[in-house]
């Protein structure tokens, strides 16, 4: 048991003292524990949830807690779990009453029973989040500590109270929150414990894809997400989660030419764009950029290894992805989408920045065109620090052009000069096929620079264009 020590420091939101306040007059004890207390610890800034464990009803210590507080917030209980929740100010509270858990091997959910803080603490996932601050009117600010996380915390250590084989067996989704946190701090996880997580890989099957998809985008949004991926791949979770990652591992060789590990370039990728961005789908983009590449590999004796139409094909299978784990179908989707199927136009165009596909690229782009450069940005993770420079320059050429052409031409959120009504007066035809012929021809030749973006030039090649299908003027200009 760690020496007692006495934390009142972190105590000083007003909160506290009205919890205290609420435990006396119902004559049981609290205590704030978890995430609040670890942060804390380690200095991680202000929290804005905190965990109150009572013993005893923690639904009951809510009421009088927002009966005490101004305004009398409203109290949310959600009696499935045993819990209540408040919001004073800015703070987010939530209460329950201590218990000890039992599970069964078909399901995360526990049979809960009442307990003692200590039953409470030996159920937490990690000795950090196990810590607690004494909330009572004698001890108050005093540290329980009966698992030494505070130790774990100065050593930056994952470690779990109690037997981790049992503990990741018992919920399979702490095999995960785990990695999450060995990411976001930059912990080690104990090797006892990686070592359960690999035995009980398989059990993650138990969980819901929204839970594993929860704990994925705290991964990706973390500072360094690679970190977690490669845990998720050493432990064996990530082919049952994304199979399409792993199946991009490994190098082949044939008749001595390779190709890089696309695996480990993919990781060096999202973390290169994460220095960037926080944009969460972005990062998403990031990770599957290149999984339509294991897919498309192919070996040809004259060129080597090719992956011909690997972005079409990792576009297509987003869509699969997402709705596998049961991710929005939305527009965010098609966002991830647009990325991977266009994450080699600007390094392809950097190689020779001409006026029409630079044209192209922001019309196809659309809004999206910062994103997109950002994302080719990061897809840059050669080591030779020649092609490195030299990429990287030719994308500040393809920007500059970029800006030129945008302010000559405003290709962005491209409208056409002439539209279907007006083709439709000057020929005197009804809605046909035409139309779409002449406003497709139209806006090839703005894009390709034959004429400027400008309602007399375009409608003077529509008049031009629809002599060609046979169409008479029949209103002038």
């Amino acid at each position: 048991m760690s020496e007692v020590k006495n934390y009142k420091q972190a105590l000083q939101h007003s909160i506290f003292k009205t919890i205290t306040e609420a435990a006396s007059n119902l004559q049981l004890d609290s205590y704030v524990i978890g995430g609040f207390v670890r942060d804390f610890m380690l200095q991680r800034g202000n929290a804005k949830d905190i965990d109150i464990v009572a013993v005893g009803s923690g639904i009951e210590l809510a009421k009088e807690v927002s009966r005490l507080l101004p305004n009398t917030p409203k109290v949310q209980i959600f009696k499935t779990y045993g819990t209540a929740m408040l919001r004073a100010e800015d703070i987010e509270v939530e209460f329950v009453g201590a218990r000890k858990e039992s599970y069964q091997e078909n399901s995360r959910n526990p049979i809960v029973e009442n307990g003692s803080l200590q039953d409470d603490q030996n159920r937490r996932d990690f000795t950090i989040n196990a810590l607690a601050l004494n909330l009572s009117k004698d001890n108050f600010g005093e540290l329980l500590d009966p698992f030494d996380g505070i130790e774990d915390l100065h050593s930056k250590i994952i470690r779990t109270p109690l037997n981790p084989d049992i503990t990741y067996s018992d919920d399979p989704l702490r095999m995960m929150r785990a990695i999450r946190f060995a990411t976001q701090l930059r912990f080690e996880i104990e090797e006892k414990s990686l070592q359960a997580i690999t035995k009980n890989k398989d059990r993650i099957k138990i969980i819901t894809k929204e839970r594993i998809v929860d704990e994925l985008h705290k991964i990706i949004g973390s500072q360094k997400p690679s970190i977690g991926f490669i845990l998720l791949e050493k432990t064996g979770l990530l082919p049952y989660i994304l199979p399409e990652l792993t199946a991009l591992k490994g190098i082949d060789e044939k008749e001595g030419q390779r190709h890089k590990d696309n695996f480990y370039h993919t990781l060096e990728v999202v973390d290169n764009i994460s220095e960037n961005t926080d944009n969460i789908w972005l990062r998403w983009a990031a990770l599957l950029h290149d999984i339509g590449k294991a897919p498309t590999k192919r070996f040809s004796k004259k060129v080597g290894w090719t992956f011909h139409g690997h972005e079409f094909v990792g576009s297509k299978m987003v869509f699969k992805l997402f709705k596998r784990l049961k991710m929005p179908l939305n527009d965010k989707m098609k966002f991830v989408q647009k990325m991977v199927l266009m994450s080699s136009r600007p390094i392809v165009i950097a190689s020779e920045v001409t006026d029409s596909a630079v044209r192209r690229l922001i019309f196809d782009a659309g809004d999206y065109i910062e994103e997109l450069m950002t994302l080719c940005e990061a897809d840059i993770t050669t080591k030779n620090p020649k092609r490195f420079k030299k990429y990287h320059n030719n994308f500040k050429i393809v920007r500059q052009k970029m800006v030129e052409v945008e302010e000559r031409d405003h290709i962005r959120n491209f409208q056409p000069p002439v539209s279907g009504e007006e083709i439709m007066k000057t020929f005197d035809i009804r809605p046909s096929r035409e139309i779409g012929i002449i406003k497709e021809a139209i806006k090839e030749a703005i894009l390709e620079g034959k004429i400027p973006n400008e309602h007399k030039a375009a409608f003077d090649f529509m008049i031009d264009k629809g002599k060609t299908l046979g169409l008479n003027v029949t209103l002038k200009n």
